[in-house]
């Protein structure tokens, strides 16, 4: 059995999947509420500015990728219509039922499914889109799951990736007492669990940077690849076009 990261920590790949499922199990119900928190409230411009990005048009096919609790979804339907289709998906039932009931409450029934990112259950060059924000950090096999997105994309169609990434080096440390700190302490108050946010912390830092991630989605088919890096670095979106 081969191993692989889970924050700072090497495990089994079969154990990774396991333990980042519990991480999310224990988060779900309080994971906007954290997001705002660890954010300061940021992530909303940040997924703001992904759908503005993707410049989506009525009728078109979107793919969300660990879409949690919904948020680009709810956001994409909006600007693909009636005749367009939003698949929200995520491979942790319990945070995809949370975005499932918030869509419904807001009127909205979107396809749902669980599934994983590493072998996507959808026909080749269906989608105009796929999008993934804050989930490809969790995945065990980053170049499967880029290429299975490449895969599902009609060709010309895009690929939009939002992610944590690496600060600008002045920001570093603060970034990182913040991070290593403050968070796990938010965590036990808001959440009572320091742990699975230590564990999101030390994730980030394992993810690949903006030009090591670049590197990955051309390898993984996508011949043009531009990044837009937001808050100084602690996020960026990488945006792929299928050659």
């Amino acid at each position: 059995m081969s191993g692989t990261h889970f924050g700072f920590q090497t495990v089994d790949e079969a154990e990774k999947a396991t333990r980042v499922r519990g991480v999310f199990d224990s988060v779900a119900s309080r994971y906007d509420v954290m997001n705002d928190l660890m954010s300061m409230g940021l992530h909303r411009a940040w997924k703001a500015y992904t759908v503005a990005v993707a410049s989506l048009r009525e009728g078109d096919k979107v793919l969300d990728i660990a879409g949690g609790t919904g948020d680009l979804a709810r956001a994409f339907a909006k600007k693909v219509g009636p005749l367009g289709t939003v698949v929200h998906t995520d491979i942790n039932e319990a945070m995809l039922r949370q975005g499932r009931e918030r869509l419904l409450d807001e009127g909205l029934a979107l396809p749902t499914s669980i599934c994983d990112a590493e072998s996507l259950p959808f026909a080749t060059g269906r989608f105009d889109l796929v999008s993934v924000a804050f989930g490809l950090r969790n995945m065990t096999h980053k170049d499967k799951a880029l290429a299975e997105m490449c895969r599902v994309l009609r060709p010309g169609g895009r690929l939009l990736v939002l992610e944590f990434s690496k600060v600008a080096a002045p920001l570093e440390k603060a970034y990182d007492w913040y991070s290593f700190k403050v968070l796990p302490r938010i965590g036990q108050l808001v959440a009572g669990d320091a742990d699975s946010y230590r564990y999101l912390a030390e994730s980030i830092r394992m993810h690949p940077g903006q030009q090591e991630l670049k590197a990955m989605m051309k390898t993984a088919g996508f011949g043009h690849v531009d990044v837009h890096n937001l808050s100084a670095g602690v996020v960026a979106l990488h945006v792929g076009i299928k050659c």
